[in-house]
């Protein structure tokens, strides 16, 4: 069994019966694990089995239903589009192409002279696109790419601009139709006067010709409908398209066939009378300004993304021995040394080698305060350079950019389900054929019960088709997904699935690991108790600190930085051993060391009561206690204080109004943590808990049937992260957290926490609100359309006025879920 996971693009869907269509027939395909389709996004998660199934397989089942998936091809052959100037003559282009042609990695080159343009493809690893510029202006020319390579998302928003120019010249001509259309039809009605050549009393032929012409345009602008509604009919997977097409093409059938007896002089003052090309005709073009409207508010729903995407620059300037020269972003090589100058971003992440400054990182953090930034220091692609000039050495360039894996993992997250979705996917699935099928039946019904005639009933038949709308249902869930984890990213929250949005929201309990979470975890050493006066605190304490040099732990090296502030110089201990959740031991100038907490002194047999004062009253403080034996005899007891962040007690403080149980989770003796707790404002401690024991406390109050959040920094509770409803990782160690937790917090303090679970809150509102909306309006307009009020003396549902309601619809969700856009924590 080989399993691969894929996320392709999925084209030509057109409401939610079209995506739960996909799902449920890939679904069932032997060897697939899941097939997720997001409505929203056009995109597909996919994994299946390899050895049982071909990709090929899988996309011919798509193609079958009427759609086209989208491998998003990742080769090692790179294709490069360059604008070349200077060239004056065929033999200028041909120069360029042997030269060219002639380096390794080359594959092809296509220089055209006529448009001063050129195609290169060249194999990633062995040449780059500054290396192939390099050789075109070594020989007199001058080469610049015509774009970078576009992503996926690049593609489609380019693609959505297109689509949507195209939708609204089609939309402008269908309403300038539309309107004369319905004016003439309805004006008499309307007590608008219209030219005697186009009376339906004196010149009928006239009147219905006009209409027919009218309708035929606007069919013709609105093709799609029946391109593509009609083949989805026939292969008995009907969407919204085909609720369209029957119900406008019954319309226009009808209204064609009282034409024809016009033309013959058959009951013509009645037949004229009874024409209904302006239910066709301006019922597309209605549905055809909702489907605009719904596109263009579509298109906004990854503004997050775009505006993330938009912070790289789009030139550098590489450091060349003494030589500046500016180059495009994406020409950058790992060990580049670039000059960042005032107000200019950083293009990529690096090391500043040279320089001081101060760079506002609040566009990745949401961190509003610059940060400083010297020799050393690491600096983040994207962000800004406030006033200072650095020279920064690139380390991470291209897709491994800290940016460009914020972008991926947001792409990610919006292409995700939320659970809460599953109820609308299972209803659109069979939602369109329920509502042919009802449609049919309110019109036999009204005719064959002799209520009404037969053109009554048609124009019911027309309105229960047209009213009804899958594609609410389909995009209550996932624009708001989309919005709402572009706005985290913006926030400098990234949420990794819809998933982890939903259970956040559930959150009762939120279990806070100490270090790095609540505290700096940059702890310092502040008390060093000897046993004996005749102790020499020095050689201790350089002891300790030889021994813990070797030790990566934060409270070694609290002890190494503080025997070096005192002006010791630590020695390499003889031999070193980490016990975990311990302490250490080891020997160094001959002598025997242990340094931990009391009980790795208890398991060597070794007595700490002599000092139970000293450790509880630094307990109290909040400090942590490592004793130190020598030679298997207690020597000293040190106390090591990490302090509190700033924000911590009003952040608690706003967690426990949010009705949040808060817990403090920590390996630290009960009386220090109880210390830092108090400060801190939780009454809620479990300590003294090793680091592979913190999943099981988390597994304790899962059992008791409590949703629970824990926050951590990722590194020595990962597994607590991971078997949490929802881990949220602080930013302080952002590799470990991105790979850890379900959603990142990039401050690394808990203002960002709020802001997650509140953004949560407002996003799983959002989509209450969506999905309420779109079943209520489907609940409340179909019986409408069907004529139920009339049974009660009211109106009847005029079926263009219910094609307008069902365009709206849509649109409503889209721009409920844009609000989105504007969340404050």
């Amino acid at each position: 069994m080989r399993m691969q996971e894929l996320k392709l693009a999925v084209n030509g869907m057109h409401c939610a019966a079209c995506s739960s269509r996909i799902e449920r027939v890939v679904g069932a395909m032997e060897g697939v694990s899941r097939a997720s389709v997001n409505l929203a996004a056009e995109t597909m998660e996919l994994i299946w089995d390899v050895d049982v199934l071909s990709f090929e397989e899988i996309a011919e089942s798509v193609k079958g239903l009427g759609f086209e998936l989208v491998k998003e091809e990742e080769e090692e052959d790179v294709r490069l589009d360059l604008a070349i100037s200077g060239m004056n003559c065929a033999a200028c282009s041909t120069r360029i192409e042997k030269v060219l042609s002639a380096r390794p990695g080359i594959l092809s080159v296509a220089i055209n002279l006529a448009t001063e343009s050129g195609t290169v493809l060249y194999k990633k690893g062995e040449i780059n696109q500054r290396q192939i510029r390099e050789v075109i202006s070594g020989l007199g020319f001058e080469a610049r790419p015509m774009s970078a390579q576009q992503d996926l998302f690049e593609k489609k928003r380019a693609e959505t601009v297109a689509r949507l120019a195209t939708m609204k010249r089609k939309l402008i001509f269908s309403m300038a139709l539309a309107i004369p259309l319905l004016i003439l039809s309805m004006g008499e009605m309307m007590g608008l006067p219209l030219p005697d050549l186009l009376n339906p009393h004196t010149h009928p032929v006239n009147f219905a010709s006009v209409q027919f012409l009218l309708v035929l345009a606007i069919m013709f602008l609105g093709r799609n409908f029946y391109l593509l509604g009609i083949p989805a009919l026939l292969r008995r997977v009907p969407n919204m398209d085909s609720l369209i097409a029957v119900g406008t093409g019954a319309a226009f059938i009808y209204s064609t066939w009282n034409l024809i007896e016009i033309f013959l002089g058959i009951d013509v003052h009645i037949k004229v009378m009874d024409l209904y090309f302006e239910s066709a005709g301006v019922l597309i073009a209605l549905v055809s300004l909702g489907k605009y409207m719904e596109t263009r508010s579509k298109s906004h729903t990854s503004d997050a993304i775009t505006k993330l995407m938009q912070l790289t620059p789009e030139t550098a300037l590489l450091l060349d021995g003494d030589q500046q020269k500016e180059i495009p972003a994406e020409e950058i090589e790992t060990d580049d040394v670039l000059l960042v100058r005032p107000g200019d971003r950083i293009p990529v992440d690096g090391l500043v080698v040279k320089g001081r400054t101060v760079v506002d990182e609040s566009m990745l953090t949401g961190e509003s305060l610059p940060v400083t930034k010297e020799e050393g220091d690491t600096v983040i692609g994207g962000t800004l350079n406030k006033n200072g000039v650095l020279h920064v050495r690139a380390q991470q360039v291209g897709q491994d950019t800290m940016l460009s894996r914020i972008v991926r993992l947001v792409q990610d997250a919006q292409g995700s389900k939320a659970p809460i979705a599953g109820m609308a996917d299972r209803i659109s699935l069979y939602f369109v054929p329920v509502v042919m099928v009802f449609a049919i039946l309110t019109g036999l019904t009204w005719y064959f019960s002799g209520a009404a005639d037969f053109s009554t009933s048609l124009r019911f038949f027309i309105a229960v088709m047209v009213i009804a709308c899958p594609c609410a249902m389909g995009l209550a869930t996932p624009t708001s997904i989309m919005v709402g984890t572009g706005r985290g990213a913006q926030l400098g929250v990234l949420i990794k699935s819809g998933e982890s949005l939903e259970m956040a929201e559930k959150t009762e309990v939120v279990v806070f690991d100490k270090t790095g979470t609540l505290t700096h975890g940059r702890p310092k050493l502040t008390d060093f108790v000897t046993l004996s006066d005749t102790s020499d605190e020095k050689e201790l304490l350089l002891l300790a600190a030889s021994c813990e040099q070797s030790s990566e732990h934060p409270l070694a090296e609290a002890l190494v930085a503080g025997a070096v502030e005192r002006d010791l110089q630590p020695v390499q201990p003889e031999s070193f051993e980490a016990i975990l959740g311990k302490g250490i031991r080891g020997k160094v100038q001959g002598r025997k060391i242990l340094l931990g907490n009391k009980q790795l002194l208890e398991d060597e047999g070794i007595s700490v009561a002599v000092i139970k004062s000293s450790v509880a009253e630094l307990s109290a403080q909040g400090k942590t206690v490592l004793y130190l034996a020598v030679d298997g005899s207690l020597a000293a007891i040190l106390g090591i204080a990490d302090t509190l962040k700033t924000e911590v007690p009003a952040a608690v403080s706003s967690m426990q109004k949010m009705g949040l149980r808060l817990i403090m989770l920590t390996g630290d003796h009960e009386i220090t943590a109880r210390a830092i707790a108090g400060q801190a404002g939780i009454d809620e401690v479990i300590a003294g808990v090793l680091p592979e024991k913190k999943a099981d406390v988390i597994a304790d109050l899962q059992a008791k049937g409590k949703k629970v959040t824990m926050v951590g920094d990722g590194i020595n509770d990962a597994p607590a992260l991971a078997r949490a409803d929802v881990g949220i990782a602080m930013g302080t160690g952002i590799d470990i957290a991105i790979e850890s937790g379900d959603i990142v917090v990039m401050q690394g303090n808990l203002d960002g926490v709020i802001t997650a679970l509140t953004l949560s809150r407002a996003v799983m509102r959002n989509i209450r609100q969506n999905l309420f909306w779109a079943f209520a309006y489907n609940v409340v307009g179909i019986p409408i359309a069907a004529g139920f009020l009339t049974l009660f003396g009211g109106p009847s549902l005029n079926p263009m006025i219910a094609g307008g309601a069902m365009a709206l619809s849509s649109v409503s969700v889209v721009s409920n879920a844009l609000r989105l856009r504007f969340f404050k924590a």
